[in-house]
């Protein structure tokens, strides 16, 4: 088991908490508990909560994650803040939604690593920790096993997040069906993209390779060089990745491919500057795709 511990401050945000917490009392293979300077512990939304002061035994595969808080409140004392940066020194994991970042910067895990909150704190953060890198308009970031995250749902994206990484992809999916969650969002990508539309399968096989396609969709990826990865032949891997997702691997490259370079395109790049740097040789390429893919009304006006 896993062991999950929410560390609980005044005026937490229900959410920041409930959304995380469902997450991991729903995938198989974690035990959650909740950690409190004081109780009752006020929430934004009025609901006290109850939690004790006491900390349990926590080994390095275990998780420490902080929700976020009304603006203006959220002061840990520098025993719980001490307690923060010792379980990540033994080799454990850290996280925090939303404002929860502040913590963490507090506790000294942001100097040095990239990091992100809610974007009304983004400016905020990046002025009180000069020495981390504050990543702006993403879901969620990890470096060195401390995992951050932008506010409120996003939380629930950095769970998921966490539970393909310990339990696997399939785990994780299983987890958002559960929930009637769509799927599991990726920490920089548009909300609506492919890498979102296309993650609503149970097979382990293809989520693996989804994730090596999606970490460099702008580079050769040959079927073979794919195939190796999961462990299966290139027809088998055909044959489950067209079965999951209605596409081939190929397919399914190219449909990032012009995503990235639609969004390139509507933020001022040429065709030609864009169609090189989502890995295509030219133009011509990119123009006939983006002609043959329907891509969805909301991408293209995001894009």
């Amino acid at each position: 088991m896993t062991r999950v511990v929410f560390v609980l401050t005044p005026q937490v945000h229900l959410l920041d908490l409930a959304g995380p917490a469902q997450v991991f009392t729903t995938a198989e293979g974690y035990e959650v508990g909740y950690v409190a300077e004081a109780s009752p512990v006020p929430t934004w939304q009025g609901v006290s909560l109850n939690a004790p002061a006491d900390w349990p035994a926590l080994t390095p595969r275990d998780l420490v994650l902080v929700p976020g808080w009304r603006d203006g409140y959220g002061a840990f004392a520098a025993g719980t803040l001490s307690r923060i940066a010792g379980h990540h020194a033994a080799g454990g994991t850290v996280a925090s939604v939303c404002a929860g970042a502040d913590a963490l910067g507090r506790a000294g895990l942001l100097d040095g690593r990239r990091c992100t909150t809610h974007h009304d704190l983004q400016d905020r953060l990046a002025r009180t920790y000069p020495k981390a890198t504050v990543v702006r308009d993403v879901l969620y970031v990890s470096d060195d096993r401390v995992v951050t995250s932008a506010g409120i749902a996003s939380g629930i994206d950095l769970a998921l997040h966490l539970v393909a990484q310990h339990r696997g992809a399939a785990a994780a999916a299983r987890a958002a069906r559960e929930m009637v969650v769509y799927g599991r969002r990726n920490g920089d990508e548009p909300q609506d993209s492919a890498m979102l539309r296309h993650r609503a399968h149970l097979s382990d096989v293809v989520h693996r390779v989804q994730d090596r396609i999606d970490a460099a969709f702008a580079s050769p990826l040959p079927l073979a060089t794919l195939a190796a990865a999961a462990g299966v032949s290139e027809r088998t891997l055909t044959r489950l990745f067209t079965s999951a997702t209605g596409r081939t691997p190929l397919r399914y490259q190219q449909l990032l491919r012009v995503e990235r370079a639609e969004y390139l395109i509507g933020h001022g790049a040429t065709v030609e500057s864009a169609a090189r740097a989502v890995g295509f040789a030219d133009a011509r390429m990119l123009r006939r795709l983006r002609a043959r893919l329907v891509l969805p009304s909301v991408v293209r006006r995001v894009m």
